[in-house]
């Protein structure tokens, strides 16, 4: 009993002064007492919700749990003196610490197009077995605007060391005021490196969403009440009601007509809405590009307004003017009478 707790007090003494943490080759010093079997097995979970809407930029929160185990232990060498046997114990103190990983680097991947991860790798220091990160990692995740309502996984690559072995030495066993004490005390560390995948996936929200199916807008030049007409498909998951197309009108377009009811809107029906537009006489020709937008009641009561939506306009130069042919005409037609007439005067 008496060795015991004076192996464990030198235990004490060598592990707050002299301990040194070395990346050494298997092979090169001290001595192996223990082979210990186990070590971090990492598990990661989104904190918070994991449902976002189509369109945002999301940050994920990741929890990552070590749920790390020793599951035996082998001796390989047996100590014979007091001192191997405060080197055994030395030995296996550290060899407990197997289970912590270290120098994590997280990295997340997604498998959709719909999805797609913004921010880079993080970090984490080390994370002992039985604890979660104090503070989750995080990632900026982009949705689709047009993604579908679902269920996405992505792929959490985990990277850390742990480790492997430890091997101890020291050049003699002392006595300070009665205490022994290791002398020159050494402990080596080999270490492995893991590469983990762990899955986690994110949701997108059950919500309509819109696409311009086809478009009819071709209009002049200095053109009044000219008609544009869109169709409007729900491509998204859920029906609206009490819908309502807009336009955001800018120069050279005006218009007292920019909004049409459409009504309610299943998924996959569609409807067109028509427009009466004015075109500025000096519009440039060219194809322009109008925003619209939908506002409508979803299924939960609450008004909505979709993502802006872009409707095709072709500008064409001004209309020609029947005005100066005739007038050309009629000068000409005057002409040859004139001329007919002078003729007919000069044979008399």
């Amino acid at each position: 009993m008496k060795i015991q707790i004076a192996l464990g007090i030198c235990w004490l003494i060598i592990l707050t002064t002299q301990a040194q943490n070395t990346y050494i080759p298997y092979e090169l010093g001290g001595d192996n007492y223990y082979t210990f079997y186990g070590g971090p097995q990492l598990s990661a979970g989104i904190a918070g919700t994991d449902e976002f809407e189509r369109g945002d930029s999301v940050t994920l929160n990741v929890d990552l749990t070590n749920y790390g185990k020793i599951l035996g232990f082998k001796e390989d060498q047996l100590p014979q003196n007091p001192k191997e046997y405060a080197l055994a114990n030395a030995e296996q103190e550290e060899e407990y610490k197997k289970t912590t990983a270290l120098g994590i680097m997280a990295t997340l991947l997604s498998n959709s197009s719909d999805i797609e991860v913004k921010s880079g790798d993080q970090v984490v220091e080390a994370l002992k077995a039985g604890e979660k990160t104090r503070i989750p990692i995080k990632f900026i995740v982009k949705i689709g605007k047009h993604a579908k309502a679902g269920e996405y996984p992505m792929e959490l690559k985990l990277a850390y060391d742990y480790q492997d072995n430890v091997r101890v030495s020291a050049s003699d066993l002392k006595t300070n005021n009665n205490i022994p004490l290791l002398a020159n005390f050494r402990a080596s560390y080999i270490y492995n490196n893991v590469n983990q995948t762990v899955p986690i996936s994110l949701n997108v929200k059950k919500q309509a969403d819109f696409e311009i199916t086809r478009t009819n807008g071709t209009l002049s030049a200095g053109q009044k009440k000219g008609l544009v007409e869109v169709a409007y498909k729900n491509i998204g998951d859920e029906m609206v009601s009490d819908a309502v197309a807009r336009l955001s009108i800018f120069k050279p377009f005006s218009s007292i007509d920019d909004q049409a009811y459409l009504g309610n809107l299943s998924p996959d029906e569609q409807k067109t809405a028509q427009f009466r537009i004015d075109v500025d006489s000096d519009a440039t020709p060219k194809e322009y590009g109008i925003n619209s937008e939908i506002k409508y009641t979803d299924i939960n009561g609450d008004t909505v307004i979709s993502e802006s939506m872009k409707i095709p306009v072709t500008v064409d130069p001004p209309a020609s003017s029947m005005l100066v042919p005739a007038i050309a005409a009629l000068i000409l037609l005057a002409s040859v009478a004139g001329f007919v007439y002078y003729k007919k005067k000069n044979v008399k």
